[in-house]
């Protein structure tokens, strides 16, 4: 009898907390969806003129994510659906992974979930997938919603080659999502309490997303400016190593992929390494770059992005197998 009360507890529990998540996830799509819409209604007019003008022309449809409205613009970034997403999405990573595993330690039920007839690791690598499932869900519905507008009110048609564009980026923005999930779930196994690893996550992402690139121009002109005295090649060399370690934000790293993937007309992301490659640079004609050429172009990205989450969930994982566990 004792045995079934307490499975019936367990299964009660699972059931709750299983409906408290398609709730928050059913809320988050609405807030999420909201804005997006309205950022996209403030540009219509824009977008509209635009479709007008070029009208025949390649890469139409995707402008409803790159294009903004005029003049406006938060924290230094344009405007627009894809900026947006990717200043917005980590939040959605680290909401759903700061309490995966210290709220189950905090409510009593971790030692319960360790005793399963399951493998250990079943418990955090199912609460990781089960949260980027989810806001993968939400990803896809707000940039379903998007494009649906897009082809009602403004009556743009993708073509083939702009939705494998979508679709890759989309893929991007959930491995970029995964990495701030991994580090959500690092920072719940390390922190004891849900309101820390909360504050510690919402913290970095303020930092790094809002104020990295500001705080790194800031150290770096501070101890390494670039002297407009040296030659021009000492002064490219300067820049480079200024976009190297621009990049070793998470958001940079987003922000170029996003651009190259949703803007054909981008063939670049470096800074030339030599003057003649920079004379070269100037002097091209303006073109449309194909898929697989642009994919060329962020696969470092993608790259460095798998690295850092593989990095943050592989610690998180060795540092939950280790943990002990009491009732």
């Amino acid at each position: 009898m004792a045995r079934l009360k307490l499975t019936l507890a367990c299964w009660d529990y699972d059931r709750t907390r299983a409906l408290a998540d398609a709730i928050a996830a059913h809320r988050i799509t609405l807030f999420y969806a909201v804005p997006t819409m309205y950022i996209l209604f403030l540009a219509a007019e824009r977008i509209r003129s635009l479709a007008e003008s070029v009208s025949g022309a390649q890469a139409v449809f995707i402008a409803l994510f790159i294009v903004g409205p005029q003049d406006v613009s938060i924290f230094g970034l344009d405007f627009t659906v894809a900026a947006f997403v990717g200043l917005t999405a980590p939040l959605l990573g680290i909401a759903f992974a700061f309490d995966a595993v210290n709220g189950e330690r905090a409510l009593g039920t971790l030692p319960r979930l360790v005793s399963q007839p399951i493998h250990r690791d079943a418990i955090i690598n199912g609460k990781f997938a089960a949260a980027l499932v989810t806001i993968s869900i939400v990803l896809v519905s707000v940039i379903v919603i998007v494009s649906g507008i897009g082809i009602l009110r403004l009556g743009l048609t993708p073509s083939a080659t702009e939705l494998l564009r979508l679709l890759v980026w989309i893929g991007v923005t959930i491995l970029y999502v995964a990495m701030w999930l991994a580090f959500g779930t690092l920072l719940s196994v390390i922190f004891r309490r849900a309101a820390t690893a909360a504050l510690v996550g919402f913290g970095v992402w303020l930092l790094v997303a809002l104020f990295g690139k500001f705080l790194l121009n800031l150290v770096l002109a501070i101890f390494a400016p670039i002297d407009t005295s040296l030659p021009a090649a000492d002064q490219l060399a300067s820049y480079q190593w200024y976009a190297f370690l621009g990049r070793l934000l998470p958001p940079t790293l987003y922000s170029e992929a996003s651009t190259v993937l949703l803007n054909p007309s981008v063939t670049q992301t470096s800074v030339p390494a030599t003057l003649g490659q920079l004379d070269q640079a100037q002097q091209q004609i303006p073109t449309l770059l194909s898929l697989d050429q642009s994919l060329l172009l962020v696969w470092p990205h993608v790259v460095a992005l798998v690295a850092i989450t593989v990095i943050c969930f592989a610690y998180a994982y060795i540092r939950f197998m280790r943990e002990e566990v009491r009732a």
